[in-house]
């Protein structure tokens, strides 16, 4: 791969902070990543935000298909120069929106498996949307800001632990890849990154109706995460007042003074439920 720098210079182009672009820029790296995610021949691969190929190049040479979605228009040209330098034939470039990408239709009757560096201003929206789009996702392996990735893992009881860490722990089982240097980016970052895998769960106990009230449950109670679940649920967006509150947390068998990070993931799934059900017989 040509290193992104020269690239950009001889195109008189520029990494766009807006965008949140740092390319990563070293081969061994991008290699490292891919021989970690253990992808198979067969595999379809969804990569957001190719850039200028460095995971696209290796990628393609392991998987059957891998279809890369970048945002900014002027890199698409460069991306399909290299492929062609490097005599790859087996990747589409789509100009577009990732959030705007039908994930139905690239996947067809199979299931991705997704890659990406993603810009940290916009990394929990599309976090959100793999989860959402999961049953055409089989795994994905996604390169954060180390701050981020930290959130994303951790466990109930800290300042850490959010509404990212639990919807996609619900999701999701996630584990730790790779931890990457700013070295290894151009232009260099002033944070380090992590790589994580998610493999993604088809829930087998809540329908998709249940499921959309599960995350509104979820982002209630984070809504104040100061004030105890008695009180953040309260009104906002489910719409309940604090009596059916403290109604559906003692159904759930959860003390109402306790605060949204203390409360696990089967414990959100019990509340929403208790919810479902006065819900019901009202």
């Amino acid at each position: 791969m040509t290193h992104p720098g020269q690239l950009l210079k001889k195109e008189k182009l520029y990494a766009g902070k807006e965008m949140g672009q740092n390319f990563l820029s070293d081969p061994g790296t991008a290699q490292m990543i891919v021989d970690r995610a253990k992808i198979s021949k067969e595999s379809i691969v969804l990569e957001i935000g190719p850039g200028l190929g460095a995971l696209t190049i290796p990628l393609a040479r392991r998987a059957a298909r891998v279809i890369a979605v970048e945002l900014d228009r002027r890199l698409v040209p460069l991306l399909n120069e290299e492929l062609e330098q490097e005599e790859i034939g087996n990747v589409t470039v789509i100009n577009q929106n990732i959030m705007k990408t039908d994930f139905k239709e690239i996947a067809g009757e199979g299931r991705l498996v997704v890659f990406g560096n993603l810009p940290y201003n916009i990394s929990s929206q599309i976090l959100f949307r793999l989860v959402k789009e999961r049953a055409v996702i089989e795994k994905a392996f996604l390169m954060f800001q180390r701050e981020l990735a930290t959130r994303i893992i951790a466990s109930p009881g800290g300042r850490d632990y959010s509404r990212l860490s639990a919807v996609v722990q619900y999701a999701a089982d996630v584990g730790f890849l790779a931890d990457i240097n700013p070295g290894s980016f151009f232009p260099k970052p002033e944070v380090h990154s992590t790589v994580l895998r998610f493999d993604f769960l088809a829930s087998a106990d809540m329908s998709p109706p249940m499921e959309d009230l599960l995350f509104d449950v979820i982002k209630s109670a984070f809504s104040k995460r100061r004030k105890s679940l008695k009180n953040s649920m309260a009104g906002g967006e489910l719409g309940i007042e604090k009596p059916v509150v403290i109604e559906a947390l003692t159904r759930a068998a959860i003390e109402p003074a306790r605060r949204a990070e203390t409360l696990s993931v089967a414990e959100f799934k019990a509340l929403a439920m208790a919810v479902w059900q006065i819900r019901q017989e009202v």
